[in-house]
């Protein structure tokens, strides 16, 4: 091959190597991720061979404090490498028509009792005549799943939630509105980056996967947000083809 010539891919392999090039980057940002709670580890844990290892009769309570510390860490741990592997394994799904005001109601019908307790009223708003997408369930229950736990912390005051469901030019769209603390402008513009978060014990790839889930649907997402009032995202679904000249179900 002459050497001023690029290797030519089939699209199939050109989604592979994008495929390894993203989990390669993401597998880097772990192991940086993975430093600071290992380091807490070890620190307790060498303060705590020390402590039982002199001669002095050891603190009970100071003990304890550290041996709490490396706990929540093993559990920082624990969620880090859960959502790695969630956003690592989502790959080709099982498109297949189905209801989206079916879809988003299971999930709200998952948080209803957390809702309550939190004093937020779940507002459902859907469009009865929306007509059937492409999606596959499991997997786009998982990304909407995170949106409404996102939206629910966000008003741990209380506050109301509104799901709609709607027609748009294109497709249907899904409205989720919290009334919530809100965000400032660099966080909207980073909160889809891997491992961003602004809160504690978040592994910073439950609204990465989010987005993720929604392209692998062919649709995109959108976020618009105001600090003290709240956020609203957006998800824009194409009507397939083959079936939006079917009729509304």
């Amino acid at each position: 091959m002459n050497e001023n010539q690029q290797p030519k891919y089939d699209a199939y392999t050109e989604q592979v190597i994008q495929q390894y090039n993203e989990i390669a980057q993401l597998a880097g940002a772990l192991a940086h991720e993975i430093k600071n709670p290992l380091s807490v580890i070890r620190m307790n844990m060498d303060l705590l061979a020390e402590d039982f290892h002199s001669d002095t009769p050891i603190n009970r309570a100071r003990a304890v404090s550290k041996i709490e510390m490396v706990q929540r860490q093993c559990q920082r741990l624990q969620v880090l490498l859960d959502d790695f592997l969630k956003f690592a394994r989502l790959r080709k799904l099982d498109l297949r028509p189905g209801n989206l005001n079916e879809q988003i109601d299971r999930v709200l019908n998952l948080f209803e009792v957390q809702a309550d307790e939190a004093g937020i009223d779940i507002v459902r708003c859907f469009d009865a005549d929306l007509p059937s997408i492409m999606l596959d369930e499991q997997t786009l229950e998982a990304g909407i799943v995170n949106l409404v736990k996102n939206a629910i912390e966000a008003m741990p005051d209380g506050g109301e939630l509104t799901a709609i469901t709607r027609l748009t030019r294109t497709g249907v769209a899904f409205d989720l509105i919290d009334t919530g603390k809100g965000m400032d402008e660099t966080t909207a513009m980073h909160m889809f980056d891997a491992f961003y978060s602004n809160k504690d014990g978040g592994s910073g790839l439950g609204l990465p996967t989010t987005r993720k889930v929604v392209e692998a649907h062919g649709a995109r997402i959108d976020v618009q947000s105001e600090v003290g009032r709240g956020t609203k995202f957006t998800i824009e679904f194409p009507t397939p083809a083959r079936i939006e000249g079917a009729g509304r179900e």
